[in-house]
């Protein structure tokens, strides 16, 4: 048994290892004998870590995910402008293109919450801690009445998330159908609409 220093340490080096080659071959196409190449380990030594493959993976969502939030909370909360607040944080959750590392892994790692509850339940929280960023924002906008909503703030927020999350799978796409550019033009003119407030990008 290696000490517990060791095993986090090879844990560790297995998660990049897996994020790498989901990026490399996509979650559809991925074996764990892809992983172990990564890792140049062998498929036994990677089983002994982790007990599937899917195990492996779920720790490869639970970091992107964790990434990908405490990254755009981040954002936000440096920002005391709810206008640019909200026009940084769009632009914070769309891909910067087809190789933005944490977008695909999130969208690639999808794929298995069709049948698998524990990443459901992880892009379920994903959503959630999405809705409650831009509800947030809404709401501090229209407290300080530089927002005149709509629709009250958690509608609003829930769609801003809906099409982001959409644009941004188009934007990944091997022929993507948006792009970056078009896709926040998009979100911010339906945000200056939904807020009653100019919004420039």
């Amino acid at each position: 048994m290696p000490r517990p220093s060791q095993a986090h340490h090879k844990r560790a080096e297995l998660i990049t290892a897996a994020r790498q080659a989901v990026l490399d071959r996509g979650v559809l196409n991925l074996r764990l004998r892809d992983v172990a190449d990564q890792a140049a380990m062998s498929t036994g030594s990677v089983l002994y870590y982790f007990p599937t493959l899917s195990d492996l993976l779920f720790e490869v969502q639970r970091e992107a995910v964790e990434r990908f939030c405490v990254d755009r909370e981040d954002a936000a909360r440096l920002e005391p402008d709810p206008r640019r607040r909200l026009v940084g944080t769009i632009k914070a959750g769309l891909p910067t293109g087809q190789d933005d590392e944490l977008c695909v892994l999130i969208y690639e790692l999808g794929a298995y919450a069709r049948r698998d509850a524990a990443y459901a339940a992880q892009h379920i929280r994903l959503c959630e801690r999405q809705v409650a960023l831009y509800t947030a924002i809404l709401e501090t906008g229209s407290a300080t009445g530089v927002f005149d909503l709509t629709r009250d703030a958690t509608t609003i927020a829930r769609t801003l998330v809906s099409l982001e999350d959409g644009l941004g799978l188009h934007i990944t796409q091997a022929v993507p159908t948006f792009t970056t550019p078009q896709a926040e033009a998009i979100l911010i003119a339906y945000a200056a609409d939904a807020t009653n407030c100019p919004l420039e990008a």
